[in-house]
């Protein structure tokens, strides 16, 4: 008996123990424009946690029930984000009540993680903190199109499954003010406006240190047929193969900035 203690502990000893998933709090709350995209959003956002195990969620939402919007924003005061390792805005909108603004940004550079998605650059619209830390503001967008992204960065786990082009059938592809591509890491861009197809660089994702904490944004996440696999949606126009590369790089973008090794997702 005493040998298979022994034999045992040192398996043990030479395991590596699997690390704990990282604690993500999703905010989807909006005072603005509402995407009809963000409970598919919410649910892939879940799913993508469950399956690479990199990350558990919690959720700050509409308020429900007689509650006001500064008490579901309770969880962004500087006590209640300890619990968490990055926050997700995921299609956010508008100006949000939240209890200490410099006390979000005080914790993201101190070393945690900040994961933008498609609106999220349509808030905050009055707070320049916000903006810098984010790296542009959304100005604008014409109508759906088809576009051939450029990949700047494939190495980086957010782009490194997709080759030099990425083409997307339609999406509502966002422009920007307040965006200095020396400031950030480029992920995707085009290099011609998504309308008038005149030459030039637009940038549709992007990564950057913020003090030791990291953001990654980006603003592809309008349609549901981009951001979901489910073969039996609706109306689809984005083929599935498009969303499960999506999907990829949302996981690979939000693991980076939890500073989480990449791993492939399982479809």
């Amino acid at each position: 008996m005493k040998r298979i203690f022994t034999l045992l502990m040192a398996v043990l000893a030479t395991t590596p123990l699997l690390a704990a998933p990282k604690n993500l709090l999703v905010v989807s709350t909006t005072t603005g424009f509402r995407h009809s995209s963000i409970p598919t959003l919410e649910k892939v956002i879940t799913q993508l946690g469950k399956d690479s195990g990199a990350y558990t969620v919690d959720y700050v939402r509409q308020p429900q029930g007689g509650e006001s919007m500064e008490q579901v924003l309770k969880k962004l005061s500087p006590e209640s984000l300890q619990k968490y390792d990055g926050i997700v805005f995921a299609s956010t909108t508008g100006h949000l009540p939240i209890p200490d603004p410099q006390g979000l940004i005080d914790w993201l550079k101190a070393g945690h993680a900040f994961i933008g998605i498609h609106s999220a650059s349509d808030t905050f619209h009055d707070w320049p903190g916000f903006i810098e830390m984010l790296g542009g503001e959304f100005s604008g967008h014409g109508p759906q199109v088809g576009v051939e992204c450029l990949n700047q960065d494939p190495k980086h786990p957010a782009t490194a499954h997709l080759g030099k082009t990425w083409n997307i059938a339609i999406e509502e592809i966002y422009q920007f003010k307040n965006y200095d591509p020396a400031k950030v890491h480029d992920l995707l861009i085009l290099d011609k406006h998504p309308e008038k197809q005149t030459p030039g660089h637009f940038p549709v994702s992007w990564y950057k240190s913020f003090g030791k904490g990291r953001v990654f944004y980006t603003s592809l996440g309008h349609r549901e047929d981009l951001i979901d696999t489910d073969a039996d949606l609706k109306d689809r126009m984005n083929s599935i193969e498009t969303s499960k590369a999506y999907q990829q790089h949302l996981l690979g973008g939000i693991q980076w900035a939890l500073g989480l090794p990449a791993t492939p997702l399982k479809h």
